[in-house]
């Protein structure tokens, strides 16, 4: 794609899809964009926001397509463990929220479809019932099914034990989870960027999503992250995603807490 091209591109999609492309990676977001055009049949870009302008359908994959979504349930389960069995646990002991019937208040960022919200839910059901889970997106597609706590594979839940099977899921595929499951987590749209984040969360949980982002666009989400932990509280990620100059933010390595 051509940069004149490309500008022109994010122009439209910003103010048609409300979706500023500014905050992701040129060269990959080049590619995404070439092959759904190539992949639509439709010639021009301009021809193809023609179409999105009378196809409420067709407007709407593609908005979903451009928020990527490649999630698993407990997706390396060698940090899921540390969540398990450092974190969550200091967490317990040593946060403000948990001091009041509320317990810990934590935010999946980036939710999806809902894989790691309810892996959340799952570790937390297994300590307390007393917490608040908020699971964000801006994947209008991706929250439906996490609302509606799936359908989801027998590949998708191939990292759970057989008893999480049992317990929070349906018998049978399609799986969905469980109803008493499914109503501790509150699913919500949300525009990492545009939108104000809420305050006080003991831990956020935004795993392999900035690592689509530009360096500049990092800067500003790591200050808004460490704005909204509550004193002592944690950001957890995944496990390549090195926050450079993390106490510039306001952060620190949770082993050093």
């Amino acid at each position: 794609m051509e940069t004149d091209v490309y500008v022109q591109v994010k122009s439209s999609i910003k103010r048609i899809l409300k979706i500023d492309l500014e905050n992701y990676k040129v060269e990959q977001m080049h590619r995404r964009l070439d092959s759904w055009l190539a992949r639509s049949k439709v010639v021009t870009w301009k021809d193809y926001f023609q179409l999105i302008s009378t196809d409420a359908m067709e407007f709407e994959r593609f908005r979903n397509y451009l928020t990527i979504n490649v999630t698993e349930f407990f997706r390396d389960q060698a940090r899921w463990e540390t969540l398990r069995l450092e974190i969550l646990p200091y967490l317990m002991k040593n946060s403000t929220q948990n001091r009041s019937t509320r317990g810990l208040k934590i935010w999946s960022a980036g939710c999806s479809v809902g894989k790691e919200a309810y892996s959340l839910a799952m570790l937390m059901a297994e300590l307390t019932s007393q917490y608040s889970l908020l699971a964000t997106d801006m994947d209008r597609g991706a929250l439906i099914q996490a609302r509606a706590g799936g359908p989801y594979t027998q590949d998708e839940i191939r990292n759970l034990s057989d008893v999480q099977r049992k317990k929070y899921f349906s018998p049978t595929e399609p799986y969905f989870i469980s109803e008493k499951l499914k109503t501790k987590i509150r699913f919500e749209e949300q525009d990492l960027f545009s939108e104000q984040f809420d305050h006080n969360f003991d831990l956020i949980v935004c795993r392999n999503v900035v690592i689509y982002f530009t360096a500049e666009a990092k800067d500003k989400l790591y200050e808004k992250f460490s704005d909204a932990l509550a004193p002592g509280g944690v950001l957890f990620m995944g496990g390549t995603e090195i926050i450079s100059g993390a106490s510039k933010y306001g952060l620190q390595n949770f082993g050093c807490k």
